[in-house]
């Protein structure tokens, strides 16, 4: 007969530090070790078998907050007692019952409580409204106690920005921990909670994903709402989900959140099952492209190209057909079209925010590349953002029509391990030229799939010299978020990534 398991054990412990009346500090460090060993659907299973409390958990994912952030500053919005106040009211009964939770600070709502998008322009905004996807997650049993982090307007990968300072990446404070869901990503590397909410415009789910270290989905579009102030975010390029330490809790994440919300312009199709269902089943034998230079064709790190190829042989292994491929588009209409759709959008949003403050934009309430941004989109005409939309929809073609011979693409994350913090953030002095060259060729792979609209998730799979976090890209056909949470817990499970924490 065997002795418990340390998950049995700790899940032991915690009850009989209940009954016993144990120390405060002993029960801390109980807590301590849930939030360690435990994913949310492991969580929302304490909480359900009464062996913890959401109070507890929520009280442990605090003070973890509270010692973690002076260090790696994740936390834009403290909502302390707004996660209080939801528990005293009693939660809803669902997948997540209990389980603590992070929002993004960006373009996600709380009616009353403030969200700052990363921005001094937006100081002290308290929305008008509740965000359909916060209650959604509110409905599974999620409690909310914080946004966290973004650069200004999600406009980069890095989080770094004048308005809250610099996140620091757990595996080494020196670097980025990725953008624009760098404080997301950060909070969860370093153990506060399981997953958080993230959104993803031109790769802001897997960059950050990438560079701490964890799994990252970003869905199709039209899957997870974004609404009810706008249904679609940059021309349709944006969409939400999360980052996580495990592939089952993204699935159920995305059980819990997807479907069509009232006035969407688009819907993804529905799936034949639960999302949850997916992860453990045989994803048989996929056919898989190995992308390995980017659409721009800039230079891809040693290290990284290492792990991918390191990847496609694990595929390989796994029974999967790997030979090296790419589709072929015109990327000099897509980088000029996706600066079109998005400084569009931030010029109208900055110019509305400004004309209702009564100010003027500039230097005080802007960072140097957003005023760039705006700059640019002012200058844009109806017809270039006609012309940037159809040059995406060509390439949503271009794609589709390359993946009726694949299942899957396979490529890098990132051209790089995670650069040092002041080289692509928004405000280091650089021109618009020499930033968007640098950030482009750092995040060149992901930006494409955010304008084609199809599913593509960032895997933990590789490490650099240094010890940085190396991801490598999966990229599976619009609708298709079932196959590639298939392939993912297939992969989870023959390397897995669980036990590789930063040191903290």
């Amino acid at each position: 007969m065997t002795g418990p398991t340390r998950r049995e054990a700790i899940a032991g412990g915690i009850a009989l530090a209940a009954s016993a009346g144990f120390s405060g500090a002993t029960k801390a460090a109980t807590m301590n070790d849930v939030l360690d060993t435990h994913d949310s659907l492991g969580l929302a299973a304490l909480v359900k078998a009464r062996k913890v409390s959401p109070t507890e958990l929520l009280e442990a994912a605090i003070a973890r907050a509270e010692a973690l952030n002076p260090k790696f500053n994740f936390m834009a919005q403290k909502h302390y007692d707004y996660g209080r106040k939801a528990i005293a009211a009693g939660l809803p009964q669902g997948a997540f019952t209990g389980v603590p939770w992070l929002l993004k600070d960006l373009n996600t709502y709380i009616a009353g409580e403030v969200t700052e998008n990363g921005s001094r322009l937006y100081k002290g905004q308290r929305a008008a409204v509740t965000s359909e996807l916060v209650k959604r997650v509110e409905r599974a049993g999620f409690v909310i106690f914080g946004k966290t982090t973004t650069p200004e307007f999600g406009l980069t990968g890095t989080t770094e920005s004048v308005a809250m300072g610099p996140t620091r990446n757990p595996w080494n404070p020196a670097h980025i921990a990725g953008g624009s869901s760098g404080g997301a990503a950060a909070a969860v590397a370093a153990g506060v909670i399981p997953a958080a909410h993230a959104t993803d415009g031109g790769g802001s789910i897997r960059i950050p994903a990438s560079c701490c270290g964890l799994f990252g989905l970003k869905p199709s579009r039209g899957r997870v709402p974004m609404g009810p102030a706008r249904t679609e975010g940059w021309g349709g390029m944006s969409v939400h989900h999360a980052v996580s330490r495990t592939v089952r809790d993204s699935a159920a994440i995305l059980d819990a959140t997807h479907g069509v919300e009232p006035g969407s312009r688009y819907g993804a199709p529905s799936p034949e099952r639960p999302f949850l269902a997916e992860v453990g089943r045989d994803p048989g034998k996929l056919r898989v492209a190995l992308m390995l230079v980017p659409f721009s064709g800039a230079p891809v790190d040693a290290q990284v190209l290492a792990a991918t190829r390191d990847a496609a042989k694990l595929l390989e292994g796994l029974g999967h057909h790997v030979e090296e491929a790419a589709p072929k588009i015109d990327f000099a209409s897509i980088g000029a079209s996706s600066f079109a759709l998005m400084a569009s959008a931030v010029a109208a949003d900055c110019v509305d925010r400004a004309k209702a403050l009564g100010i003027e934009l500039g230097p005080d309430v802007v960072e140097r590349t957003t005023q760039d941004f705006i700059t640019m989109g002012k200058g844009y005409t109806g017809m270039d953002y006609a012309r940037g939309n159809n040059a995406y929809q060509a390439a949503a073609v271009a794609i589709a029509q390359f993946m009726e011979r694949y299942d899957v693409i396979l490529s890098p994350t990132l051209s790089a391990p995670p650069l040092p913090l002041g080289r692509i953030g928004l405000d280091t002095g650089r021109s618009m030229a020499d930033w968007g060259r640098e950030v482009g060729a750092f995040t060149a792979f992901t930006g494409i799939y955010n304008g084609t609209g199809q599913p593509s998730m960032s895997l933990p799979l590789g490490m650099s010299a240094d010890g940085l976090p190396i991801g490598v890209m999966a990229t599976g056909r619009y609708g298709e978020e079932a196959l590639l949470f298939r392939l993912a817990g297939q992969v989870e499970k023959a390397a897995p990534w669980g036990a590789r924490r930063p040191a903290i």
